[in-house]
């Protein structure tokens, strides 16, 4: 089973959180359609053999896309690539662009998973973040997608400056009283090329609280929790059969390609990313060139990535895996160094398993950078 990702490069305006690679202006919005087309057909063949499992769109915005638009992209994998019976079709969509034709069109369609960039249900946070939608629209929204749609995801932000543990325990249980079934949750971080690095500089926006972001994290594990959703990755938390199925086969290792400026791919040894520039992607695809670079994964490379990837989830890391993939010298480095941090409450080993803690979660990250092998001498 592999995965196809489809990056659509635009947004109607910039958060100010986001570093992703996105342009706001639409002009070239029909030759990079036609281009993430040629796209999927040049690259059919590296997943010959492979079954389509998932087709998920992000960005960007997705949603800015019109729903013939969407159709079309989909229309093209199904006829360049084997999908299965019942794939899971996500698209990523802001509230500003749901309105109630919109959101009975994709019910028509083949997408039957949205996800919904929603990241807060306050007014003075997403005139913060410059969100699109504002919190009015974001409830309405969420109002009428429940009618049409089952499987719905929700972002979250925790973290934000001013955002009191009150008004963080009012956004989720927003969304429990809603019944969504699946919730992405991340902390408000600060990336260096942002407007909100350039507001905290320049002292019109206060710095985030890591103290602050642990106490929303902890709260949002307990309330999720006592409502039924399992935690089952360190940013994501599902009622049971709603995992979300393309991000479980990116935190398994399962083979993906990755299409549009920006896109990355895998296939289990080698990873490749597109060319961050809408123009000069278009450019090399319209004259039959994939404008990525290749990079093979050396033992190392993908040691620490399953670590990194497999500390983040309810299935943890397979020892028995480590000895099988990467010899014994690997697995008896991760057992050592893994010593302290389960003397600590941080980790556990369950049989052949090691996952982190409650108590380890919040550092989950910096824990399995911790257990990386950085020189094999």
């Amino acid at each position: 089973m592999a995965g196809i990702y489809i990056h659509i490069p635009f947004c109607k305006q910039a958060c100010h959180y986001c570093d992703f690679h996105f342009s706001t202006s639409l002009k070239k919005k029909e030759e990079m359609l036609a281009a993430i087309q040629k796209e999927l057909f040049l690259r059919k063949d590296e997943l010959a053999g492979e079954h389509i499992e998932t087709i998920y769109f992000g960005g960007g915005t997705p949603s800015i896309l019109a729903v013939d638009e969407i159709n079309t992209l989909i229309d093209t994998v199904y006829q360049q690539y084997t999908v299965v019976e019942q794939p899971e079709i996500t698209l990523e969509a802001n509230p500003d662009d749901l309105d109630a034709a919109t959101i009975q069109r994709l019910a028509q369609s083949k997408v039957n998973r949205l996800s919904i960039g929603i990241q807060s249900f306050g007014e003075e946070d997403l005139k913060m973040m410059n969100r699109a939608h504002n919190a009015q629209e974001a409830i309405s929204c969420l109002q009428e997608v429940v009618k049409y749609f089952d499987n719905i995801s929700i972002d979250l932000i925790y973290g934000i400056p001013n955002l009191s543990n009150e008004r963080w325990i009012e956004n989720i249980q927003r969304i429990l009283d809603l019944g969504i079934p699946h919730i992405s949750c991340y902390a408000l971080t600060v990336e260096e090329r942002t407007a909100l690095n350039k507001l905290i500089q320049k002292g019109v926006i206060p710095s985030p609280k890591e103290e602050v972001a642990h106490a929303h994290f902890m709260l949002l594990i307990e309330k999720l929790r006592a409502n039924g959703y399992i935690h089952y990755e360190l940013s994501n938390f599902a009622k049971p059969g709603y995992y979300s199925k393309n991000n479980s086969a990116y935190w398994l290792g399962k083979k993906y390609v990755g299409i549009g400026p920006s896109a990355h791919s895998f296939d289990g040894r080698y990873r490749s990313w597109n060319i961050s520039n809408n123009p000069l992607y278009i450019k090399a695809i319209e004259a039959g060139e994939l404008p990525s670079e290749i990079e093979e994964l050396s033992v190392v490379d993908r040691y620490n990535e399953y670590v990194m990837t497999g500390l983040r989830t309810i299935w943890g890391v397979d020892l028995t895996r480590v000895s099988n993939e990467f010899g014994a010298t690997f697995h008896d480095y991760l057992v050592r160094e893994s010593t302290s941090f389960i003397a600590d409450g941080l980790m556990q080993q369950q049989e052949n398993i090691l996952t982190i803690t409650d108590k380890g979660k919040f550092l989950s990250d910096g824990i399995a950078s911790d257990l990386f092998w950085l020189d094999l001498k």
